[in-house]
């Protein structure tokens, strides 16, 4: 079975144009990479735990920012390396200079045997959806194209 993980695409009406919220992974590996680097805040999640809470509970870990509102349901994708990634929008705000992130272990140099720890994301930053798309992952883009079709349903929130 594959992997699974849960994320909050969070967005915001900025000058008659739209912010995404992502945010740009820790860690040696990711240091130097910028475009095509940044994600949506999520994470793994056990069968048991509800997709939704699962995603409300990674946001919190990897930014330290709760998130309330009316949640749409973006759908699921399948990543490149097979990991099924579903994603909930919402309209919310947050200040990126006061992100904290959880912490974790993982093994620098790869084979070394060094166990080094990490935050799981280095820092987070409002942009606009074109330069949103340059900046996710590849296999995450499309969930800014899911957003933007929710937003222009006739019920969706204003």
């Amino acid at each position: 079975m594959p992997k699974r993980s849960a994320g909050l695409l969070i967005y915001r009406p900025r000058d008659q144009n739209m912010e995404v919220f992502l945010v740009h992974p820790g860690g040696p590996f990711w240091a130097k990479k910028d475009l095509g680097a940044w994600s949506i805040p999520k994470g793994e999640y056990p069968e048991d735990e509800n997709p939704l809470e699962a995603a409300r509970r990674e946001f919190t870990e990897e930014t330290g920012f709760e998130v309330t509102g009316d949640f749409l349901d973006l759908g699921t994708i399948r990543q490149a390396g097979g990991k099924l990634v579903s994603v909930w929008a919402v309209e919310g705000d947050c200040d990126p200079a006061q992100l904290r992130s959880n912490l974790c272990r993982i093994e620098w140099p790869p084979r070394s045997g060094r166990q080094i720890e990490i935050p799981e994301v280095d820092r987070g930053v409002w942009f606009g959806l074109g330069e949103a798309r340059q900046r996710i992952l590849k296999s995450q883009a499309p969930f800014i194209d899911l957003l933007l079709v929710q937003l222009n349903k006739p019920n969706a929130p204003p």
